[in-house]
């Protein structure tokens, strides 16, 4: 792990011009244990928020400043920061953002992307930045928290009423953000395949994901269903954390994923490779939740 100190990390708000969409500008934090340091192949980490989420939402920052390595965190179009329009299912579009951060990243600080770390629906789009890129491909690590697998479980309302829409309202960064779900909406995420996941996630990702055993937004079976799929790929490894008591967002427990995360990254670092590790249902029935080397 790095050696630097707390007064050696520096944090930086970048602004980032969209490659396809000329009026947006993407709004990030950059943070670097040794700032004077040379970024030429030096690797990161991107931490990616969910849906009405932000940058500095749940656990992003907690872990952005415990990491032992450099990361960037950022807004997605149409939230907080960032502009444009909040979209429900702007997958496609959540991807083309995370292809603008990485390009500005290699081509700015010719940083190497070695670690993404998404919540929900952030974890849809990294899976298939992951495959399909070639940034996407040679990343080392992925934290997937509380991502969906089985796409047909979001149905939102059943009525739209007469305007043919409904609204959510959320608070994000202490500001009250209404957003409005059409059909259509609905439609797109529902029809989004991730099986894709089965025969085009690389083989040599090492894998954490982290689910919330009380998470009524995305049934914790997703998780398991991740571990089956990922947990057979070699050299490749995955690890599942399931933290009981916890909800969608890990509300109250959002140390305890850093810790996990953080813990997963020595364990790593340490071993050069961890084996699959799974989870002790005697400890969970107990009421701790650990992980256990096989």
């Amino acid at each position: 792990m790095s050696t630097a100190t707390l007064q050696e990390r520096v944090s930086t708000k970048l602004y980032i011009q969209h490659q396809e969409d000329p009026e947006c500008r993407i709004v990030g934090m950059l943070e670097q244990l040794q700032p004077n340091a040379p970024t030429q192949g030096r690797k990161i980490a991107l931490i990616l928020h969910g849906t009405m989420g932000h940058k500095d939402y749940l656990y992003q920052k907690r872990l952005a400043l415990k990491l032992p390595m450099d990361s960037f965190r950022f807004d997605f179009r149409g939230s907080h920061e960032t502009g444009g329009p909040w979209k429900p299912a702007a997958l496609l579009e959540d991807i083309e953002d995370i292809k603008t951060v990485v390009a500005y990243l290699k081509s700015t600080y010719g940083y190497i992307i070695d670690l993404v770390v998404a919540h929900s629906r952030a974890s849809l789009t990294a899976f298939k930045w992951i495959c399909t890129t070639e940034d996407g491909r040679n990343i080392s690590g992925f934290v997937n928290a509380s991502g969906r697998y089985r796409m047909h479980g979001w149905r939102g309302k059943k009525s739209f009423g007469e305007q043919g829409f409904y609204e959510w309202s959320v608070v994000v960064a202490r500001k009250l953000v209404t957003g409005k779900i059409y059909p259509e909406d609905i439609d797109f995420f529902r029809k989004w395949d991730t099986s894709f996941v089965i025969d085009q996630f690389p083989t040599t990702i090492d894998v954490l994901t982290i689910h919330g055993l009380s998470d009524t937004t995305v049934p914790p079976y997703d998780a398991f269903i991740y571990a089956s799929i990922l947990g057979k790929r070699t050299p490749g490894t995955h690890t599942l954390r399931i933290v009981e008591d916890a909800d969608h967002n890990f509300t109250n427990r959002q140390d305890d994923v850093v810790n996990t995360i953080l813990g997963w990254l020595d364990v790593r670092q340490r071993n050069g490779i961890i084996k699959p590790i799974w989870i002790n249902t005697d400890e969970v029935m107990g009421g701790r939740v650990e992980t256990s080397r096989l």
